[in-house]
Parts: structure tokens; C-alpha cells; sequence
């Protein structure tokens, strides 16, 4: 196994996650809060889906799922094409009201488009210095270990709201 193959495993395990967050969830429970300004299970995997987007097209040198898909349209939120949820308010939390097909919908999009990218790699390009503002740089390879770590850390926050939230009925 190579490190491609590690990736498209690790990202398989996210979209694993994300479908067991989401899947035959309630609009109610999707959007249930803990508390007045706590995250919602739609909130989390509509943002680490923006996130996963976001990255992996800037890797890639293309545009985003979310308007190439028509994604933004379909989900209509209040919300500039470019946003990801980084620095969201309570307010723009609560706006994410949608249901779990289309944010299934969105999240299988994107992951199609993720592995169709991490095909494409070769192990000399996980190596490629892309952005030098970190110390160390940071290589194609990290950043894309780093979208792993935070998607799966959100979908593992999602699955744990769901289950809070199917048990407070």
C-alpha cells in the first residue's frame, strides 16, 4: 500500500462517518442544539464538507463542488459562495436548516471528487511545498492529512450530537 492509498482509505473512513451522522436523520434532530449557541449536526458536515471542498479544489487547481455542483443553489443559505463555517456566529450555525439527503448529497460530491484528485498523486507530489507560512511548510501531503483530522474530529462531533439528540427524543 502506498500513501495515496492511505489517503483514499483514511477519507473513506470519513465518509463512513459522515453517513452514519447523517443517515434517516430528521431535519429536527440534524438541526438539534445543545445548548442556545452550540453547533448542529447540519452545521458540522455541511462545514467539514465546505472545508474538504474548499482544500482538496485548491489542490487541485479547480473550482469548488459547491458552485461547480450547483450545491450552493440547492442548499440556499445566507452565506457568500467562498464560506466554509471558519468564525460562523450562532446566528449562521442555526441557518444551516436542511435535510440529510442533500447534505449526504453534497458530502458524496465532494468526496467523489477528492478521490478522483488523490488518484492523480504520485508520493514525489505529496512532497510539494504549498504553502510557506507555517514553519515548517506545509507539503500537499500534510494538508491533506490535516483535512482528514478535522473532518473526522467534526463527523465524530455530529454522530455524538445525533445520538444526544435521538435520546432526548
Amino acid at each position: 500500500m502506498n500513501s495515496t492509498d492511505l489517503l483514499i482509505e483514511a477519507y473513506g473512513r470519513i465518509q463512513f462517518a459522515v453517513h452514519g451522522a447523517v443517515d434517516g436523520a430528521s431535519v429536527d434532530t440534524l438541526t438539534f442544539r445543545a445548548d442556545a449557541d452550540a453547533n448542529t449536526v447540519a452545521w458540522l458536515v455541511w462545514h467539514l464538507a465546505r472545508v474538504q471542498d474548499d482544500h482538496v479544489a485548491e489542490l487541485a487547481g479547480r473550482e469548488q463542488t459547491w458552485t461547480e455542483g450547483g450545491w450552493e443553489q440547492k442548499f440556499g443559505l445566507p452565506f457568500e459562495a467562498s464560506a466554509t463555517g471558519y468564525g460562523h456566529s450562532s446566528d449562521e450555525v442555526a441557518a444551516v436548516r436542511v435535510d440529510a439527503e442533500l447534505l449526504r448529497g453534497y458530502y458524496d460530491a465532494v468526496h467523489a471528487t477528492t478521490l478522483a484528485y488523490l488518484s492523480t498523486l504520485t508520493e514525489a507530489d505529496l512532497d510539494d511545498v504549498i504553502d510557506r507560512r507555517w514553519t515548517p511548510a506545509v507539503t500537499r501531503g500534510v494538508r491533506l492529512v490535516s483535512v482528514i483530522g478535522d473532518d473526522l474530529e467534526h463527523a465524530g462531533q455530529a454522530a455524538l450530537l445525533r445520538g444526544i439528540a435521538e435520546r432526548l427524543g
